[in-house]
């Protein structure tokens, strides 16, 4: 965040883009927060998620890592609007929007890998039962996140104060770059192969009924653009981040770190955006959520909610 150690003139422009970042924040957690909050409402106590199918332990791992990244935007805001924050918060922060945020990039994808073999290959057992060890996969990407996530407290993403000197590569410094964005980009190419795959079987498996397709293949596609939209670009653009340091003017060193808390911003749209995917992939959660929250709603979805033609389960 560059909002601070500058002219006046550079302060006063740099504060109203991040005000507007701040705005943005704090919209996306109250949206967010009772999207989420709803969600993991139904899971715990109507849909009893422990004593339910495989999937639904990992999606209710992805609502919570949602919500405890969603936890930390009033500081994240706050700091907008100050333009300043301190270190030990700052790195605090980091720490766990790269855990939640990685968990939630994880079981996203752990989700996908279990519709691939359920719908792909279902005669594939083994690899079933294993990912069905949902609880204990659950708990094992906790631990290892959270592990991979400490060099983010030893030293921070970004320089925590404006006044400190462009970081030297150190092998915690490399350890934590090759961990951002292998959480990034390996599972993106992971979903784009299963949604191919999933699409491909789902075409085959389809008989006539062109309206189911048309919705399966929609939800799967969906799960990726989002995955794209929210976390590819800025991404991209730490990717470019690195690749100018000291190479290039202060200024244009600038520009691209406003471009990068733009772009988190952005990202954070993911955590508004799941909980809407879950009610559009599951029949039966679409009904529980509308009779519970939306009622007034109920009588119009019904009959389309009554074709029970969304896939989620696969199964």
């Amino acid at each position: 965040m560059l909002c601070f150690g500058r002219t006046d003139d550079n302060i006063d422009q740099n504060r109203a883009l991040y005000i507007f970042y701040s705005s943005v924040v704090v919209l996306e957690f109250i949206l967010g927060l009772l999207l989420n909050i709803t969600v993991i409402h139904l899971f715990v106590f109507k849909l009893k998620f422990w004593k339910s199918k495989t999937i639904d332990i990992f999606l209710f791992n992805l609502v919570l890592a949602d919500i405890l990244l969603l936890i930390g935007l009033p500081v994240k805001a706050y700091n907008f609007q100050q333009c300043s924050e301190q270190k030990v918060v700052c790195k605090v922060q980091l720490f766990l929007q790269f855990l939640n945020r990685g968990a939630s990039i994880a079981f996203l994808t752990v989700i996908s890998i279990y519709r691939y073999f359920s719908v792909v290959h279902p005669g594939k057992r083994k690899v079933l039962r294993i990912l069905r060890l949902s609880p204990q996969i659950s708990v094992f990407i906790w631990v290892l996140l959270g592990i991979l996530t400490i060099p983010a407290m030893l030293q921070s993403f970004f320089r925590c104060n404006s006044s400190e000197k462009d970081e030297q590569i150190s092998p915690i410094i490399l350890l934590r770059e090759i961990v951002f964005f292998t959480q990034i980009f390996i599972p993106f190419f992971v979903l784009v192969y299963c949604s191919i795959r999933i699409i491909r079987r789902l075409k085959q498996k389809s008989v006539g009924d062109k309206t189911k397709l048309r919705r399966a293949m929609f939800l799967v596609t969906s799960v990726v653009f989002v995955f794209a939209v929210c976390f590819l670009p800025y991404a991209i653009t730490r990717a470019v981040q690195l690749h100018i340091n000291g190479l290039v003017m202060k200024e244009e060193k600038v520009t691209v770190v406003k471009l990068y808390d733009g772009l988190v911003c952005l990202s954070y749209l993911n955590c508004l955006l799941d909980p809407i995917l879950y009610c559009l992939s599951s029949s039966k959660f679409k009904k529980l959520y509308i009779s519970m929250y939306l009622p007034f709603l109920l009588e119009k979805e019904q009959p389309e909610i009554a074709c029970n033609c969304i896939l989620i389960h696969f199964e």
